[in-house]
């Protein structure tokens, strides 16, 4: 699902990137479950879910599940909900209740350049998710409508996000894909970069190109892939080793098909930054002389800048897309406004916010273990409880319409756009979705015709069983919950 990324306020409110584009691969893959129209009174309920769960084809797997009416205590089923499971993407939804609570629906994060009274320039990068070129081109034309086109050097200030750019407990393969890039103060189009594989005549190797032409010369390539016959599948593996300096090409291109498109993560996340900027600038035929990456000084003024779109923006795109890049952002702007604490990074500080926020909303603090915002994790923890109270924590703030909307809608948009169709849970249920290896989720609200909301966590964890069998009794539950009514 290879994608360009250009982020418009229209554009990002609506369009699916690529960061997550291996977990969407595999969260939009198409659930069947059985079609009805029958109504199920809520005393039938548990029986009913658990000829699902039961089934010998899950004997090994362990579910986790709590259904609740949204405005209300009453547990209308339960299955080891106080027990902690890998959330995977599900953990966004912790992220994002406490970005939505503590940074307000309005809160956009700037990006800025500064000039000082002995005419140096600082550009301040604040870890702004949608920096794209567009917005590195209006501020080239900002700084040439106030008559600045020579700047003998530039400093970039990353001093806003501090500490690892990737997560230490995340996988290799996880830091080797686009839905695992890195995170600093300078993200630009979401820290990835393409490259084009083209195919030539049978038994040839593909032509490589490079949507950036100097990225393309920071790496040595060994490319091992093959042009096959036309009728032959293409698929394409892309790795680089452990100095970051030397990347692997192998598989195949069809003959005659459409060239085959892979992003892969930027390695060095500032210095892709000031090589775009470059590239940008001398385009605009603004002259940049030295760059390079320090803490800025003081006594400047702002000159030019660009912000994201306000968070409501933001949200709808982490959660309606699952993007990984845009939750770990989020993350670090939550310690924006905190103290600094010495030795400590801008993630785990924003962790202390989330885990201070959620308290405030109801939700027991014993229910969660986070050791990353966007859930990538294989060390997270989360009841399904925990995530059914932040579902009705959020519900009962001045912010729960923000919230909601930025969820997926089944068989309507994001990661639901292909599951649930023509089932009674189409167009009523929005959730978010999850996918590791062996674990799937997803958790949200029902808006029942015949019932009032729901709040529910459907967890599924150590099963070998395929992510696409496990999707199908998720979704088989889900449609139960849609079809609740009063008796």
């Amino acid at each position: 699902m290879p994608r360009k990324i250009s982020l418009g306020l229209m554009a990002l409110f609506i369009s699916v990137q690529v960061s997550v584009t291996q977990q969407l691969v595999k969260a939009q893959t198409p659930t069947a479950p059985t079609p009805t129209t029958k109504s199920i009174c809520p005393g039938e309920l548990g029986t009913a879910i658990d000829t699902i769960v039961n089934r010998p084809l899950f004997n090994r797997v362990r579910w986790g599940i709590l259904v609740k009416p949204l405005s209300s205590v009453q547990t209308l089923y339960s299955r080891d909900a106080q027990k902690y499971f890998t959330p995977a993407s599900n953990a966004k939804l912790l992220t994002t209740a406490a970005a939505l609570q503590q940074l307000g629906a309005d809160f956009r994060i700037r990006t800025s350049i500064y000039e000082n009274a002995n005419g140096n320039f600082t550009i301040v990068g604040r870890g702004d998710p949608s920096l794209s070129d567009t917005q590195l081109q209006a501020l080239a034309e900002q700084l040439k409508q106030k008559g600045i086109t020579q700047i003998r050097q530039l400093i970039a200030d990353d001093t806003y996000v501090q500490g690892d750019i990737v997560n230490s407990t995340w996988q290799w393969e996880d830091v080797q894909s686009d839905y695992g890039a890195p995170v600093n103060s300078f993200i630009l189009n979401q820290n990835v970069f393409g490259l084009k594989l083209t195919p030539q005549t049978v038994g040839k190797t593909p032509q490589l190109s490079w949507n950036d032409p100097n990225e393309g010369r920071q790496w040595l390539v060994i490319n091992k892939s093959v042009t096959v016959a036309a009728n032959q599948p293409s698929y394409i593996e892309v790795t680089r080793d452990l100095t970051g300096k030397v990347l692997r090409i192998q598989g195949q291109v069809a003959a005659n098909s459409t060239p085959y498109l892979a992003e892969l993560p930027v390695v060095d996340p500032n210095y892709y930054f000031l090589r775009r900027l470059r590239t940008i600038f001398t385009t605009a035929k603004i002259n940049l002389g030295t760059t390079l990456v320090a803490s800025s000084t003081n006594n400047q003024q702002e000159v030019a800048a660009v912000q994201s779109p306000p968070l409501s923006q933001l949200l709808f795109e982490t959660n309606q897309n699952s993007n990984n890049l845009y939750a770990e952002a989020l993350l670090r702007a939550l310690a924006f406004k905190q103290p600094r604490v010495q030795n400590k990074s801008t993630a785990n500080i924003g962790l202390d916010v989330i885990k201070a926020t959620l308290d405030k909303l109801g939700v027991d603090p014993t229910g969660y273990v986070l050791i990353d915002a966007s859930g990538l994790s294989r060390r997270n923890l989360v009841t399904p409880e925990a995530l059914v109270q932040t579902l009705q924590g959020i519900a009962k703030t001045p912010a729960a319409n923000v919230y909601r909307a930025s969820l997926p809608i089944a068989g309507k948009s994001g990661t639901l756009s292909n599951r649930l169709r023509n089932t009674p849970a189409e167009g009523i249920v929005q959730a978010k979705t999850g996918t590791l290896s062996g674990a799937i989720s997803l958790s949200g609200y029902v808006n029942s015709p015949q019932y009032e909301p729901l709040a529910f966590s459907i967890m599924v964890n150590q099963s070998e069983q395929p992510a696409s069998a496990l999707r199908q009794a998720i979704d088989e539950i889900v449609v139960l919950l849609a079809q609740i009514k009063r008796c």
